[in-house]
């Protein structure tokens, strides 16, 4: 199963923490992006993010990538006090395609992929394309939903 995810940090050594995670999938590695720097994104006060975006191909089920997921965040420290605010590390399943390249679609109580908030995160979006130029979410061409973003601070995302 090939999965896209998005890793995100704005507190202490955020280089560190996303290397961490591509340090954990290093074996599945199959490309990451540069990383960028962007304004937070929900209306919290904080520091601006340092995202990268990882492709892996992994041998488990979604849960259990998520769990992996979870666990890099964990071995980060990652507290959940507010929702959108400061993290050390995020980790976020934003798609997950089958062996033939289908789009696997998953909304369970504790698992919704595609990502529901993806195609409004240029963060996402953006270190996505870089790697595949041909990214598609939910049917839809992910550098179309790039486009139809609108020109706020939060969508400026820049090289790192």
């Amino acid at each position: 199963m090939r999965a896209v995810l998005s890793t995100g940090s704005n507190m202490e050594d955020s280089r560190a923490h996303l290397a961490s995670v591509a340090r954990s999938f290093a074996a599945e590695l199959v490309a990451a992006s540069q990383v960028y720097r962007t304004a937070p994104w929900g209306g919290v006060e904080q520091d601006d993010f340092l995202n990268q975006t990882l492709i892996v191909d992994v041998d488990c089920t979604p849960h259990e990538l998520l769990a992996r997921c979870q666990a890099a965040e964990n071995a980060a420290h990652r507290v959940r006090d507010v929702r959108w605010g400061p993290r050390t590390l995020d980790v976020d399943i934003i798609a997950l395609f089958d062996d033939a390249g289908h789009e696997i679609l998953i909304s369970t109580t504790d698992l919704t992929v595609p990502h529901p908030r993806a195609h409004q995160r240029a963060f996402v979006l953006v270190p996505w394309l870089e790697l595949d130029e041909d990214a598609t979410m939910g049917g839809q061409r992910v550098e179309l939903l790039l486009r139809a973003l609108p020109d706020t601070p939060d969508n400026q995302v820049n090289p790192a």
